[in-house]
């Protein structure tokens, strides 16, 4: 899915997803066919450039928001709004 075929919830569900530090871009590509460089595109699109620059400051590096970096599986928060 491309991100400009979105609607208002979807996107507001989208930026939510990537704000919360534990859901990782996976779920996020899972749920809604957007990969990382789509979310980063649409956060940047979205939201005012100071707001961007302090989401992208806090996400870059974090190994909670990519699966393969994760030091933990189970026990993990998961969101009601989230399907996987």
């Amino acid at each position: 899915m491309n991100s400009a075929d979105l609607d208002s919830e979807t996107i507001d569900r989208v930026i939510e997803m990537a704000w919360e530090d534990r859901t990782p871009f996976e779920a996020i590509a899972l749920q809604f066919g957007l990969l990382e460089k789509e979310v980063i595109a649409l956060m940047r699109r979205e939201m005012k450039p100071s707001s961007f620059r302090m989401w992208r400051k806090r996400v870059s590096g974090r190994q909670t928001k990519h699966l393969q970096k994760r030091e933990f599986v189970a026990g993990r928060f998961k969101s009601q709004n989230q399907k996987t």
